[in-house]
């Protein structure tokens, strides 16, 4: 009995083709999740970065910042006298 090599050489190169294929969707996939974390992470930064910009800003006018609403309000109270 003879083994058909040609057809062996095919499959094997077919098999091949396939786990290579499968390998580099999931690659892409990761590298597509990784960098919508990216993303999310640099929007995140920026926005903290503006908002605690805005309450040193506040502070330096001499105003109170409500930590409830995420906002400058009026003037400082005197205290007691």
């Amino acid at each position: 009995m003879m083994i058909a090599w040609p057809k062996l050489l095919i499959g094997g190169l077919l098999l091949a083709a396939l786990v290579w294929l499968i390998h580099e969707i999931r690659e892409d996939g990761a590298r597509s999740y990784a960098n919508a974390i990216e993303r999310q992470n640099n929007d995140a930064q920026s926005r903290a970065r503006e908002r605690r910009l805005d309450y040193d800003s506040c502070l330096d006018a001499g105003r109170l910042w409500d930590f409830a609403s995420g906002q400058c309000s009026g003037p400082a109270g005197r205290g007691r006298n």
